[in-house]
């Protein structure tokens, strides 16, 4: 079968979308586009706008490019006096009756910003472009119609009077496979956050003829802009639902509508169940019949991080405070539908004798409690309020990992079931849906120790795991040495240097302390330098403060390991000792004097582990659950766990962030093997382990083999690359050795990973890796014609280090002082080398080369640091005046350009740069000049001004 061409499959899709109601129409321009939106918006409004009335609409909605607030406008009504001094209000879209609006197809718009821009497929909604699809043909990848669309962004959509700036949904296709996702405007793109849509049983919508009967049907489109995307407030970007998320939103809904049943979603860990519960609660208040909804959280899950997170979706819903009176008169407030509140203050709403005069008069309104977490500590005692004090409730539930009667902790087990508490399950997206849909990372588990049945692997250590009948040897001195060195060894692979950060769980409060104590030993004798922080509970027998027993539940704990005294041990003071070794190093001032003191204490660990600012944070139960960060690859586990406290466990790694976190990875020193198969059994099904771990070591080892196979049929050794002819054997190149780079960056975090078990030898892989950045270098040129290598995704991410950097290459500089010239020579090359292989520097590669060569042998002072400074601010005067003198440039406003782009990070559109000349080219040679000018602009700032 031929691949079908880009043409081919959008003469198709518009045929498609006109069949199923759409309007085609032809807009060749910004012209026409603003012609057409003047009669769609007349014909929405029912209206007639001069042309005066016209211009002030357009000023009204150009009045910002920025995608929020275009955003703020598309769902807001304007109004303003016409001719005749009438106040005239208009709507752009209606957010209330959402099919009742304007549907149109057009194709190949042309708009020119810094570069002319063709666009394949735009649907018009009112005559405003809200989706925009772009296609390319079978068999090319879709991440290079996503790279086309940032490109759009930078160059094109916020030309003239921006309306592009209004799409609210990307689709991209080849016609096999399709997604969509939300305008992230400015904001740093990520093609994870790329969705399929699928049907309400999780089952993919992939070919793109099934995306447009579905997704793109004209209601249901209307629908996910007008209810399903989220204006975040704090980050100023749109979030669009995810289908499941869709779908559980709708099953709920429908619920409330239709009866007065109580029901449950099971979506898994990781997947946004909060976004999702947030939206299901939003979208309930506005029905007529719901008197309020209320939102509960638990206190341990609102850290700073989260609150911030509702406050975003709806400003000021957070009340940061323990005051219950807050929470009673919001509940007293009839404007005020949707409540966000914790399970603890709802508690004491419905239980205390003085706010129950107030909440008397609740009893009876139509009331929707919507739980972001089905199981926690304190809710089955809330569940029995609730159920008791209300007479005309509904309960819904969110839970990753459902309480079943397999897995139920207490004695009348049935009696603890989710489904016991809440009823029917309404949907569910289990782990096994989120890995194939790449919403969160598989694991890679290694048990580290002395086992049975170990083959030989760096794995195997001495220390003790399996048929163990004495505590004392599991919590000796000597294997926790072990351990504490493992750990450290591994710590920079794991995390690729630090890139990503660390948690180690262990089995109860006192041997964290011993580890903590170790750690910091090992610390004071220079074997490691890694950032350590704890918290955890320090028992009811210390003075024991208000709500800590909600931040490390006892039940969590015994579903995780039971204990026979959990509160036994006298640990206050030594968790105030490490408190002030942690405010020393960040400045802070916490301490476990008071509730609220030692709550700011938690909130600030979790914003810090988020910004990479701990290395390891040592924890019992705490973070084991409800704690989401992106920045978190890797789990230590001394600590028997099971059921669902080993999933929530594992899930604190495999967040989706970029490519470089390819899984989330696991490090156990127990014998968890059956635990963690039985709980992938129990929480989705017995074949699922094959998709949620990672495979074995030498299976990857025999596919980055076959991998380098291929890319040596292409190009037999790193010179060959110099000899293809065609940007298409480029291309062929480039897609083979991606392969490597993605396969060589999930083995090297295996502990037995090393280059002597693959064919493909380091010094070839840099070999390569050099050729491939030189072909990226190559995209970067600005060339006349389109290039088919522009969007290909070179994911440099990959092989980027962020450990080297100038500063990293000026100290390896400064051991070349005292060097012989052999070592000279060979240091010297090494250091060339690792420029010339590091994405970052590659820009600076010559400078730093004729630094070393022609000014490091004269350099006489000991601060090689400040010489390199004074040499790079004297070669960009150099490059600058030569620049002005070259090219004929008006030496101020190529300042004034350079200013702003290092404040905006905006490249500058052709028209800027073009302004930069002292003579204007004639119009014929205005875009030839304008991109060879800005091609050199753009080598100016990255050579001097982009780290």
């Amino acid at each position: 079968m031929t691949s079908q061409s880009e043409l081919i499959l959008e003469q198709n899709l518009i045929s498609q979308l006109a069949a199923n109601g759409y309007d085609k129409v032809t807009i060749k321009d910004e012209t026409d586009l603003l012609v057409n939106l003047k009669k769609q918006l007349e014909k929405h409004n029912n209206k007639v706008f001069s042309d005066s009335d016209f211009k002030q609409i357009l000023n009204h909605l150009s009045k910002s490019n920025n995608i929020f607030e275009k955003a703020l406008l598309l769902r807001d009504k304007f109004a303003f006096k016409n001719d005749n001094n009438e106040l005239v209000y208009v709507e752009f879209i209606n957010m209330d009756f959402w099919c009742q609006n304007q549907y149109q197809v057009t194709n190949q718009i042309t708009v020119e910003g810094t570069y002319k821009n063709r666009y394949d497929v735009t649907i018009l909604i009112n005559g405003l472009p809200l989706v925009q699809i772009e296609l390319k043909k079978t068999g090319i990848e879709l991440k290079e119609a996503y790279n086309q669309i940032n490109r759009y962004q930078k160059h094109s959509f916020s030309s003239n009077t921006g309306l592009f700036n209004f799409i609210q949904l990307f689709v991209i296709s080849n016609g096999v496979n399709t997604k969509y996702f939300s305008n992230f405007g400015n904001k740093k793109p990520d093609f994870k956050q790329t969705f399929y849509w699928t049907d309400d049983n999780n089952k993919r919508i992939s070919k793109l003829e099934d995306f447009a009967n579905t997704f793109l049907e004209k209601c249901h489109l209307s629908k996910m802009i007008t209810k399903y995307i989220v204006l975040h407030d704090t980050d100023k970007m749109l979030m669009v639902l995810r289908p499941y998320q869709f779908f559980a939103v709708e099953r709920i809904i429908d619920k409330v509508k239709n009866s007065n049943s109580n029901g449950y979603i099971w979506h898994t860990t990781g997947s946004g169940k909060t976004l999702t519960s947030f939206k299901a609660s939003q979208i309930l208040s506005q029905l007529p019949k719901v008197d309020k909804v209320v939102f509960c959280v638990d206190r341990q899950d609102l850290d700073y991080q989260t609150a911030k997170e509702f406050n975003a979706f709806k400003p000021d819903c957070i009340d940061p405070t323990n005051d219950t009176r807050n929470l009673v008169q919001q509940f007293k407030d009839t404007n005020n539908k949707l409540i966000v509140t914790t399970i603890q203050k709802l508690y004491n709403a419905i239980s205390k004798e003085y706010h129950l005069k107030t909440m008397d008069n609740l009893k009876d309104k139509k009331i929707v409690f919507i739980f972001d977490e089905c199981h926690r500590s304190q809710f089955g005692d809330t569940h029995k309020k609730i159920t008791k004090y209300f007479n005309n409730y509904q309960l819904f539930g969110f839970t990753g990992t459902p309480i079943f009667v397999d897995n139920a902790q207490s004695k009348s087990k049935e009696n603890q079931t989710t489904a016991s508490l809440f009823g029917t399950q309404l949907h569910s997206y289990v782990i096994t849906d989120a890995i194939k849909d790449e919403n969160v990372l598989r694991f890679s588990v290694e048990y580290v120790g002395k086992y049975k049945e170990k083959e030989n692997s760096h794995n195997e250590v001495d220390i003790d795991v399996e048929a163990i009948d004495t505590k004392e040897l599991m919590e000796s001195p000597e294997r926790l040495e072990k351990i504490a060195n493992y750990i450290i060894q591994q710590h920079p692979i794991k995390t690729h240097n630090k890139e990503f950060t660390a948690m180690f769980c262990v089995s109860s409060v006192e041997v964290l302390i011993k580890y903590y104590d170790l750690f910091q030993k090992l610390k004071q004798e220079g074997k490691h330098n890694l950032k350590t922080a704890t918290i955890f509970s320090y028992g009811a027998n210390d003075d024991m403060i208000t709500d800590v027993e909600d931040f490390d539940s006892k039940d969590f704990n015994e579903v995780a390991e039971p204990t026979e005294d959990y509160y036994a041990y006298h640990k206050r003071d030594k968790l105030e000792s490490y408190i002030q070794d942690y405010n020393q190093t960040f400045k802070m001032n916490f301490s476990t004097r008071d509730s609220e003191s030692f709550y700011n204490y938690y909130k600030d660990i979790a914003n810090r582990v988020r910004n990479k600012q701990i290395d390891i944070l040592f924890v019992v139960n705490m973070f084991l659950t409800g704690f989401d960060s992106k920045t978190l690859n890797t789990l230590f586990v001394d600590k028997n766990l099971k059921h669902h406290g080993l999933i929530q466990a594992y899930s604190r790694t495999n967040r989706i962030l970029g490519e470089k976190k390819s899984q989330g990875n696991i490090v156990v020193f127990r014998n968890l093997k059956k635990a963690t198969d039985d709980a992938i059994a129990l929480f989705s099904n017995k074949e699922a382990k094959e998709i949620i771990i990672m495979q074995p070591y030498d299976k990857y080892v025999n596919d980055i083999n076959e991998a380098y196979q291929k890319l040596i049929e292409i190009v037999p050794n790193f010179e060959a690359v110099d000899e293809l002819y065609s940007e298409e054997e480029e291309l062929e190149f480039i897609r083979a050795f991606r392969d490597i780079i993605r396969l060589k960056n999930i083995i090297s975090s295996y502990v037995d990973f090393s280059f002597e078990d693959i064919e493909l030898d380091e010094q070839e892989f840099e070999n390569y890796k050099s050729k491939y950045l030189d072909l990226y270098d190559k995209t970067r040129e600005v060339k006349e014609k389109t290039s088919i290598l522009d969007e290909v995704d070179f994911e440099l991410e990959l092989i980027h280090r962020d450990d080297i950097t100038v500063s990293y290459i000026l100290a390896l500089l400064a051991n070349l002082k005292n060097s012989t010239p052999e070592e000279r020579a060979r240091k010297q090359k090494e250091i060339l080398d690792l420029v010339a292989g590091e994405t970052k520097l590659r820009s600076k590669r010559e400078l730093i080369e004729k630094f070393i060569v022609e000014n490091l042998p004269l350099i006489q002072s000991e601060n090689i640091e400040e010489d390199y400074t004074n040499f790079m601010n004297s070669e960009k005067l150099k490059a600058f005046n030569k620049f002005v003198a070259d090219e004929k440039l008006n030496a101020d406003k190529l300042k004034k350009l350079t200013e702003d782009y290092i404040f905006t990070q905006r490249t500058p559109t052709k028209q800027e740069v073009v302004a930069v000349l002292e003579n204007q080219p004639s119009i014929m040679q205005r875009s030839s000049i304008g991109d060879m000018i800005l091609s050199k602009f753009m080598n100016f700032v990255n050579t001097f001004f982009n780290d």
